[in-house]
């Protein structure tokens, strides 16, 4: 195997391109004697001489002319990974999968990606969306670099790992014509006989529900239960009973033409950026774990019921 350097190459292709070592000397930022040791060197490995040297000019030989589109095409892809290399270590080359609940997943990922994306157009991120627990899962198997989830899916031992994203309250929606969403606020206590559209019990959604209606004494008509959110604001939408949503879910369930109101006392989903602490993170994520945790509070400011804990 030929034993070339770098500095071999790059001494050929500048030869090459000034038309002799003084011009390539300047080009490469050395002296004209050490150009023209390490292309001597590098003839004496090849076996040929490159260059035809006169006293007024230095040309390829008819070697050289075979040689040096050659050695041009490695210095070309040693510089092309170079920068690629150069934009892995930056951040602003490689690529981010991220695992996400449904609501995060559609509303909250999508404008920070964009955002993201406008800064880093070489930076491909992927989302995996999923219920608490499959989130929790693509983390634990290394499948994603990222999971925005809740943190009560967290166990307490890794949720060091992970950063506050923000928190959504829940709320009343219900048909507009109903009752209970003409106040400017609901107790709980007064979902008591409802009749009411849960989410199924993987859900995020489901279990924070559940503890604030057994807290505040308050027994339900659960009439349809359903993991999919268009299905269960479908339902709420057809007057079939009211349902209880956090703030990040609104937006999905605009379609169904529903009102809101707060409940009280607040409860709240707190949501958490969260990685594999035994995992280094490479730097194309920890770049976008930053944007997530900051661009939400200037992306979606406005989102009803949604706090969001830093911004940019």
């Amino acid at each position: 195997m030929l034993d070339l350097g770098v500095h071999h190459l790059r001494a050929l292709v500048a030869v090459a391109d000034a038309g002799g070592f003084t011009a390539a000397a300047a080009q490469l930022g050395t002296t004209q004697s050490a150009v023209s040791r390490v292309v001597a060197e590098a003839e004496r490995r090849l076996r040929t001489p490159v260059f035809v040297r006169t006293t007024r000019r230095v040309r390829p030989s008819e070697q050289g002319r075979a040689l040096l589109p050659l050695v041009r095409r490695l210095v070309d892809d040693l510089d092309a990974g170079l920068h690629h290399l150069e934009g892995y270590l930056a951040g602003t080359r490689g690529s981010v999968t991220v695992a996400a609940l449904p609501s995060v997943a559609a509303i909250l990922l999508p404008p920070v990606i964009a955002a993201h994306r406008a800064r880093h157009p070489d930076v491909e991120v992927r989302v995996a969306d999923g219920l608490a627990d499959t989130v929790a899962e693509l983390l634990a198997r290394g499948e994603v670099d990222l999971a925005v989830t809740v943190a009560a899916a967290v166990p307490t031992s890794a949720r060091s790992a992970g950063a506050a994203l923000g928190r959504d309250r829940f709320v009343l929606a219900a048909h507009p014509d109903h009752p209970l969403v003409v106040r400017s606020s609901v107790p709980w206590s007064a979902l008591d006989g409802e009749s009411l559209v849960v989410f199924g019990p993987r859900s995020s959604i489901r279990g924070p529900v559940d503890r604030a209606l057994h807290d505040a004494g308050a027994v339900p008509a659960v009439v349809h239960e359903a993991q999919n959110v268009a299905a269960v604001a479908g339902m709420v939408g057809a007057g079939l009973g009211v349902t209880v949503v956090p703030g990040l879910v609104l937006p999905l369930i605009a379609f169904a033409g529903l009102r809101s109101v707060p409940l009280t006392p607040t409860v709240e989903r707190h949501l958490l950026l969260h990685r594999d602490p035994a995992r280094p993170a490479a730097p194309a994520v920890a770049a976008f774990a930053e944007t997530l945790a900051t661009a939400p509070g200037t992306l979606l400011a406005d989102l009803p019921a949604v706090s969001w804990t830093r911004s940019q």
